[in-house]
């Protein structure tokens, strides 16, 4: 292992060791050689060009597609004592000079910068009349049109090659599946570049899917059971729908605030900053809130309504525990969401082979929700990684137990047949359980042979039975008539009594659903009044020095400050994530702090304005 990468680990960002193939990526970087690198979000992406950064002469430039993500990284380099800025609209034109002086006089050693300026003529001008260690282009995945996040001006990097054939490049991205792989490797002209792909795992991550019945009282319920001293993130498909979450987390006394694209510019900045700066925040946001999320300490990621691929729902679900303490992904589901996000494709103005890869990415989803196997697994396997059960899902904690359901399968499908696969699942269901309507009666169907056959369940217990069948690939629906259920190819094999069916309880146990792991730490009396002291302090400590909290501190160095409680100076050696620089500007503040909590049994002085 190098010593020189290992100690800038130590020494500037206050950790211990490498994780998982860090080191390995580093030495090829820092040595001359390109990269791609695939790590899942959390995973340390970043320190795996910061730190080849440092020990290349010349400036590193990094691209990176969001202004919020280039200011959060910008922050916490500062705060480690690393010379770093970014160049984007919001930065004043002598602030930009300033910036130019010191990267010629060798100051600066990491500059973040979007794809629109780098591609442009008179930044690469710039860059030729500048000594450039590296380029680092972060979330890679923009570069191909198949996935999620696509950025034209991203395609546009592979230049770099020609301009610059002898300075290393790396491509880093958190979701990639092995199309967006291929084009990474293609447009960014990295064919010879060595792959890292680190295991998609999120461990921390507990994952639970429930299927939706009244879904913002859902929501609520589980909200309320996490708390109120947690921040986090809930998703919705559409922008009235944002509203109408947020204000019910307001009215029941939670610090919502909402974040749509149909916001002013000015609201969207003040609510990300809220959310980046302050404990305590839950957004309410559609995807516009992207991948700008660099906050660690998110407990929670919620979808009130079904991601529109696994590849959303990962990245999303994975801006929940970036500290690597426990969190929680929680998603709420039904049929009309697959019909929906579907809908809005068929709608769109892609090309048809595009609408046709869309198209399948909504059908994985609705697999994953309504598998009876681990979760972990089948998302896992959508990255082309095979696991054993997690243990730490809802399905593994209260694994579901299939029944035979052929019998049900055929009644549904025979009905389907029977209505000339030209009526809706609601329609298809009332005739199923005999229901005596006007409309049924008016067209005979309560003659058909199939009216009345399923009257032993309930509306809930059918639509779970239509939706494990779409799910399986025996039914589709319409959705250019009157989102009709019709037969499939592979439904003639149930009909004709050739394959036994097994699906997932219709009933589930709202209480085994509901439940997760306590994200809760067990802490003495005194500890728990050191923990909070730390907040307190870290809060005005953010406020005073102008930057989230957790560029101060992540919860995961507070909780370690707890545990080792050092009562000088020297002891603050070996804190997670407390380099020397943070040493330096926060140790005497914190030692006083341990000191007065666990010595002397008094309230401290937790102003750092006063």
């Amino acid at each position: 292992m190098n010593t020189h990468a290992l100690q800038i680990l130590h020494d500037t960002f206050g950790y211990q060791n490498f994780r998982g193939q860090q080191a390995d990526i580093v030495e090829c970087v820092a040595t001359g050689n390109h990269a791609i690198v695939l790590m899942p979000t959390g995973g340390g992406k970043s320190l795996c060009y910061q730190i080849p950064a440092l020990m290349r002469a010349g400036v590193t430039i990094v691209v990176s597609p969001l202004i919020a993500l280039m200011d959060d990284q910008v922050a916490n380099l500062q705060a480690a004592g690393v010379a770093a800025a970014a160049v984007h609209s919001g930065i004043p034109s002598e602030k930009l000079h300033a910036i130019a002086h010191d990267i010629r006089q060798g100051v600066l050693k990491l500059l973040y910068v979007a794809p629109e300026r780098l591609v442009s003529e008179r930044f690469v001008r710039f860059m030729h009349s500048i000594d450039i260690g590296l380029f680092a282009i972060d979330e890679a995945h923009c570069v191909s049109q198949w996935g999620h996040d696509f950025r034209p001006e991203y395609q546009q990097l592979g230049f770099l090659a020609h301009e610059f054939p002898h300075i290393p490049r790396m491509a880093l991205t958190a979701t990639a599946d092995e199309e967006t792989r291929a084009d990474i490797r293609h447009y960014l002209q990295l064919q010879d570049a060595q792959t890292f792909v680190s295991s998609f795992d999120r461990p921390n991550i507990f994952y639970q899917v429930i299927e939706k019945n009244n879904g913002k009282k859902q929501l609520l319920q589980f909200i309320k059971s996490q708390g109120h001293q947690v921040s986090g993130i809930v998703y919705c498909l559409s922008r009235k729908r944002v509203e109408e979450v947020a204000l019910l987390l307001q009215e029941n006394g939670f610090n919502a605030i909402p974040y749509h694209a149909g916001l002013d510019m000015a609201v969207r900045t003040r609510h990300q900053k809220q959310f980046s700066q302050e404990d305590n925040v839950i957004v309410v946001a559609t995807v516009a809130f992207g991948m700008g999320i660099d906050k660690p300490d998110v407990r929670f990621v919620a979808h009130l309504d079904m991601p529109k691929s696994i590849e959303h729902f990962y990245q999303e679900s994975g801006r929940a525990g970036r500290d690597g303490l426990p969190a929680i992904s929680w998603l709420c589901y039904g049929l009309n969401d697959w019909v929906l996000l579907r809908q809005r494709i068929q709608d769109g103005e892609a090309s048809s082979m595009q609408k046709q890869i869309e198209l399948q990415k909504v059908d994985a989803v609705l697999s994953l929700c309504e598998t009876a196997t681990c979760r972990r697994q089948l998302l896992l396997a959508q990255f082309d990684e095979v696991s054993e059960p997690c243990g730490h899902c809802d399905n593994c904690l209260e694994t579901p137990v299939r029944f035979d359901a052929t019998e049900l399968v055929q009644k549904l499908l025979s009905c389907v047949y029977r209505l000339k696969q030209n009526c809706a699942t609601s329609y298809v269901i009332d005739v199923l359980r005999g229901k005596d309507s006007d409309w049924v009666r008016r067209l005979g169907h309560d003659k058909l042979s199939t009216f009345n056959i399923g009257a032993d369940l309930s509306d809930k217990e059918w639509r779970s039975v239509v939706r494990q069948c779409v799910a399986g690939g025996l039914l589709s629906v319409n959705l250019s008539h009157n989102q009709a259920l019709q037969l499939t190819e592979a439904s003639k094999a149930v009909l004709k009594g050739e394959q036994q069916l097994w699906l997932r309880p219709l009933k589930r146990d709202k209480k085994a659903v509901l439940s997760a792991p306590k994200t809760t730490v067990l802490r003495t009396e005194r500890q728990e009044r050191l923990w909070q002291a730390l907040r307190t302090w870290r809060k005005a400590r953010a406020l005073a020095d102008s930057v989230p909290a957790y560029v101060v501190f992540a919860d995961r160095t507070l909780d370690s400050l707890v545990e080792h409680a050092p009562q000088n100076l020297a002891q603050l050696d070996g804190i997670y994530g407390l380099g020397s620089s943070k040493q330096a500007k926060y140790g005497q503040e914190i030692v006083d702090l341990c000191v007065n909590i666990l010595q002397n049994d008094v309230e401290p002085n937790t102003d750092i304005l006063a």
